[in-house]
Order: C-alpha cells, then sequence, then structure tokens
C-alpha cells in the first residue's frame, strides 16, 4: 500500500497502524500535492522503487465557502492544482502503465457537487464537475481494454473536510455518511468496474438529487446558494 499525503507523521502513524493489524507493507510518501512538481515526483519514486501499481484512488481534495470573487486566490489556486491538476496528472501518469499491462483500477473521487452548480462553493464545485466529466470520459476511452475508471460522488461525509471547508456549519452537512461507508462503497464499485458510484445518500439526499434536471436552474442556483450559507 502507497499512502501520499503532507503530513508526514501521520502517515508513519498510520504505516505503524496498518501494518500492525494487516499483514501488508506500507510505503509512505511526504508530498504537497499542490506543488507543481510533486505527482511527477510520486509517479518517479514508485518507478524507482520497483513497485507495481494495481489500484490508483485519487481521494485527495477540500473545498472552501465564500463567494468566488471574495475569496483568497491562493487558496483557489491551490484547490485547483489538487482536485484538477493533481488528480488529473496522476491518472495521465499510471493509465500507460496500465495499459501496457492491460490490468489497472483507478477511483476518483468526485462529490454529489458534481451535478450542479454550487454559489459560495464555485470553485470546488466546477473541480467536482470536471473530475466526473474526466472520468467517465476514460473510462469509454479504456472500454475495449481491462483497464476501468470509476467515478465516486460521495454526498457530506464525516470527515476533516467539513471542518477545513467551513461546510460542518452549514445545513449541507446537518446528515453525514461516515467515512467507512463511504469507502467500502466506492472500494467495491472499483473493484466491480463500474463507471459511476454514488455514496452515503439519505433517502431524502436521493430524492433532491433526482430532481435536479427538472429544476429551473435559477430556482436550483438559489437553493443551493441558501443551502451553503454558515450558521451564525
Amino acid at each position: 500500500l502507497i499512502i501520499v499525503a503532507r503530513s508526514g507523521d501521520a502517515l508513519q502513524k498510520l504505516k505503524t497502524d496498518l501494518e500492525s493489524t494487516y499483514t501488508i507493507n506500507v510505503h509512505v510518501i511526504e508530498k504537497d500535492l499542490t506543488a507543481p512538481h510533486a505527482t511527477q515526483e510520486i509517479y518517479d519514486e514508485i518507478t524507482a522503487a520497483g513497485i507495481t501499481v494495481n489500484y490508483l484512488i485519487n481521494n485527495a481534495g477540500f473545498g472552501g465557502i465564500g463567494k468566488f470573487h471574495k475569496r483568497d486566490w491562493a487558496t483557489d489556486q491551490n484547490m485547483i492544482m489538487l482536485n484538477i491538476m493533481a488528480l488529473t496528472h496522476l491518472c495521465r501518469l499510471f493509465i500507460p502503465d496500465f495499459v501496457n499491462r492491460n490490468e489497472g483500477k483507478i477511483l476518483n473521487v468526485s462529490s454529489i457537487a458534481s451535478l450542479m452548480p454550487g454559489p459560495m462553493q464555485a470553485v470546488y464545485f466546477a473541480s467536482k464537475a470536471f473530475v466526473s466529466s474526466l472520468s467517465n470520459a476514460m473510462a469509454q476511452e479504456l472500454s475495449t481494454t481491462n483497464v476501468t475508471v470509476t467515478n465516486m460522488m460521495p454526498g457530506a461525509t464525516a470527515t476533516e473536510f467539513g471542518k477545513v471547508s467551513g461546510m460542518d456549519k452549514t445545513s449541507a452537512f446537518d446528515q453525514t455518511a461516515t467515512a467507512e461507508n463511504v469507502a467500502q462503497t466506492g472500494y467495491d464499485a472499483m473493484i466491480n468496474g463500474a463507471i459511476d458510484v454514488k455514496a452515503g445518500l439519505t433517502f431524502s439526499q436521493k430524492a433532491m438529487i433526482a430532481t435536479i434536471p427538472l429544476a429551473p436552474k435559477k430556482i436550483l442556483l438559489q437553493m443551493m446558494e441558501k443551502m451553503q450559507q454558515p450558521r451564525e
């Protein structure tokens, strides 16, 4: 198992926990995925170590609340680098190896946010729309091989994302799924080669999503903006 993040201490603790619990070896790569050359460095390190990657899971990402023109540009630029650029480049780096071996699976973690525009989280929602579109297109391009690309669209999930993004103070995060449930759903879908999978949604959330194509755009935008207003 190769785990990548910028928090080295947390990664080392996770490595110790996993190796003591399961019969696996864990390779740690401490890297900030918002850095321009991080993805190439990750690929080069894995290749130099002689590790064959069977599954690529792109799970890193963050969001943030605020009107587009008022948000800190450096923060949103990093969001684009992480949510879009890093994910896209990692897919581009590993897919040729997968195709050459005619095996491999990719799980890209998008969001139900990809299904609609997101006033008050304009860049985040747009970045997830990119992930879903890219994943689906790659899945079709690879359909004549044994390489699959699965696009997972979770709803609100109980992770650090809510706190970091500020979404935990909005009505959109009143009901959250567990990370374990969402991860299992995504993993199972990847193993089965599914193109799309939604995860961690309540019945009311599923019902709301079903109405998205039917709702007038102006009403949808107003509803989404209201849902993402932080509570006082």
